[in-house]
């Protein structure tokens, strides 16, 4: 079958053409829609439930909310296991699921029982579930926060930054305290940012931390209540059933239908105050009399800041399966249109962007492989000879790598370290190569036995049979070096998520490589070696030849000391391997720096904040550092939920070129960051 599909693509050498015409048209769309990253995802297939109890221990939340929603779970199709994280006021489930269980159907399943758990936990917690997202879908953060813009022109008294630092909203509220601009910060935040991102294509969800939730506070008088006759119970239904809107059907009126309704609903403090929550006697009571009523801000089990002052740092969640690079650039585009619609003088900077390490690796991996090709081409014109030859066997690289990512595109394999840096260009060309050298010697024999110019159809034959006599020895290359991967599709876990894509990619580029060796390459000799071909070697194979042949003919005549010095050379290559370091992934330097910094237990949030700043403004001072900012304790989704102890620290540095000292090596510069921590 193999030697008739050869045959065939020498006789319908334009057919053959134009079908690879269009799988490299097909493939050029695959690779504009292949998703990159810099590294594989090894996250597992999980759902993340959130569950917020603020009244409640962590034995409490322990057997009161994690224990009855992991029973709940129990027994849903796909489930491997369960685990929890109970905090004061907070727990989180997250649900493991096999990695053949649709994501989607996991979520469903964990929402029905989630509605049945929900019977039996206490009435303050209520139970949400986590973006769909993994560990790696983090791929664009930013910072809200006050800095007047020349383009917002305003004077003393208008809404913006005011000269003795307070700052007027465009409400007309004068913000003195820190607090009071963090609350604003905050608000602008997750009324505005964040609903106007959620809209962004391939986005799973906008992650909010810093600053304070705003609240309207209600502080009763316990005994002017008492005096009415009310208690707590009794006035928080009173304020529930006044902040509602209902509608009262449709009134008609000389032929008109007006719809009625009633809007109670509470917009601002003024109208909470005056809010009318008993009658006695026929006289109303407000709000107001019995209680104090106060803005204020809510409980906040987590902090952001940059440079040492307080901000609200938000994250963009990329959905499972996404282009981070193209959910960056479209969130960054996004959040540019968002900053010009923003409130005076508050301001959205970019701090952290994925598409700036996914770039960079990206492109160390294009260097890489294009030196690799370019190294394999010119091997390939000074071995071969012949120019024509030798380019038909460079074309099967740049063929092969559309038709890759066609592939890797169908077998949900992304483009990133791991599955581009194992591909060989080596391994890719060999088939076509031995095939083009073969059909070279058969033409040139041909002409010399018949001494003249081949005719179309001599020539046709002598490809056809030249490429026949090659198919052997390429099918048992080509499957030698793909069994040497099979192994590797069947590691599961971590192991399988890291290393299945790279040996699936290896094996998509040596089959694609093989199916243009009997088609394409057979195709374009036909076409391309129409003119008279010399058997001759080029200087670099006599040469080479020259050297090789008396040494193999010495170790032909010592079979034993020769295999004595295979059988050495591999023990010491053993001997050798077992001293070098080992690593599970290369490491990457995307030039700027996170640390971890750890109080002591127990810490809250103002004083671990309190800290990070004085600890954000030392490392500010650092020549290389272009800014600092900052993550403390959880943010709103809580993906990945801290105590209020511990901060996540993220230290960007300035260009090498811009440094006092370029040759700094980066365990120096973190030599330098740990002096100033200690």
């Amino acid at each position: 079958m193999i030697d008739r599909i050869v045959t065939l693509s020498v006789e319908r050498r334009w057919f053959v053409l134009l079908m690879t015409a269009i799988a490299m048209v097909i493939g050029g769309w695959a690779l504009a829609r292949l998703p990159i990253d810099a590294v594989p995802d090894i996250t597992n297939n999980q759902v993340q439930v959130n569950i917020s109890a603020p009244a409640l221990s962590p034995e409490l939340v322990e057997t009161q909310i994690a224990f009855p929603i992991e029973t709940a779970l129990a027994g849903v199709p796909g489930l491997e296991y369960t685990r929890s994280l109970s905090r004061n006021g907070f727990a989180q489930v997250t649900a493991v699921f096999s990695e053949s269980t649709d994501i989607y159907f996991a979520r469903q399943q964990v929402a029905e029982r989630l509605r049945v758990a929900e019977e039996s936990l206490p009435e303050s917690a209520v139970p949400t579930m986590g973006p769909i997202a993994t560990g790696l879908g983090e791929v664009y953060m930013w910072t809200v926060h006050l800095e007047h813009r020349d383009e917002d022109k305003h004077r003393p008294g208008e809404p913006g930054i005011q000269p003795d630092g307070s700052y007027i909203t465009p409400e007309g509220d004068r913000l003195v305290t820190e607090a009071d601009k963090a609350t604003y910060l905050r608000t602008t935040q997750d009324w505005i940012v964040a609903p106007l991102l959620k809209n962004t294509p391939g986005l799973a969800g906008v992650d909010s931390i810093g600053g304070y939730v705003k609240q309207f506070q209600v502080i009763p008088d316990v005994q002017r209540l008492a005096a009415i006759g009310m208690d707590l119970t009794a006035l928080a239904q009173a304020l529930e059933q006044n902040n509602v809107g209902v509608g009262a059907g449709v009134v008609d009126r000389g032929g008109e239908g007006l719809a009625v309704r009633s809007d109670a609903r509470i917009r601002n403090i003024g109208e909470l105050a005056s809010t009318v929550i008993a009658t006695r006697d026929g006289v109303p009571i407000r709000l107001d009399q019995v209680a104090q009523v106060r803005l204020g801000q809510a409980i906040r089990y987590g902090s952001a800041s940059e440079n040492g002052q307080e901000v609200v740092v938000g994250t963009a969640i990329m959905r499972i399966g996404e282009n981070s690079r193209a959910v960056a650039s479209s969130v960054a585009e996004r959040l540019t249109e968002i900053n010009a619609s923003l409130p005076t003088d508050v301001v959205i900077q970019p701090v952290l962007d994925r598409t700036a390490l996914v770039n960079s690796t990206i492109k160390t991996v294009a260097k890489n492989l294009t030196e690799g090709a370019l190294l394999v081409i010119v091997v390939l014109f000074l071995l071969l000879g012949n120019f024509r030859a030798a380019l038909i066997a460079a074309l099967v690289i740049p063929i092969t790598m559309l038709m890759t990512s066609f592939g890797m595109l169908r077998g949900g394999v992304s483009a990133n370290l791991m599955s581009l840096g194992a591909l060989d260009f080596g391994l890719i060309v060999d088939g076509a190569v031995i095939i083009v050298e073969n059909a070279l010697r058969r033409i040139a024999e041909r002409q010399h036995h018949l001494e003249r110019t081949l005719t179309l159809e001599e020539r046709l034959n002598s490809v056809a049979r030249a490429a026949r006599e090659m198919i052997r020895p390429s099918v048992f290359g080509q499957a030698i070096i793909i069994l040497v991967y099979v192994p590797l599709l069947t590691l599961s876990g971590v192991e399988g998520k890291t290393f299945t894509p790279m040996a699936l990619t290896v094996i998509i580029a040596l089959v694609c490589a093989f199916v243009l060796s009997l088609t394409f390459v057979p195709a374009m000799l036909a076409i391309w070696l129409s003119k008279p071909v010399e058997e001759k070697e080029g200087r670099i194979m006599s040469w080479l030849k020259r050297k090789y042949e008396p040494g193999l003919d010495r170790a032909m005549k010592r079979p034993t000391m020769t295999m004595g010095v295979g059988i050495g050379a591999f023990l010491a290559a053993i001997l050798t391997f077992s001293f070098l370091g080992q690593e599970f992934l290369p490491q990457l330097d995307e030039g700027d720096l996170t640390a971890q910094v750890l109080r002591v237990p127990g810490t809250s949030v103002d004083q671990s904040q309190a800290m990070q700043s004085r600890i954000e403004r030392e490392i500010g001072k650092l020549p290389e550092v272009r800014f600092v900012f900052s993550k403390t304790g959880t943010a709103e989704l809580a993906a990945d939920p801290m105590p209020p102890n511990i901060s996540d620290t993220f230290i960007i540095m300035k260009p090498r070129d811009e440094w006092p000292d370029s040759r700094l090596s980066k365990a120096e510069l973190v030599a330098k960051v740990e002096k100033v921590l200690e």
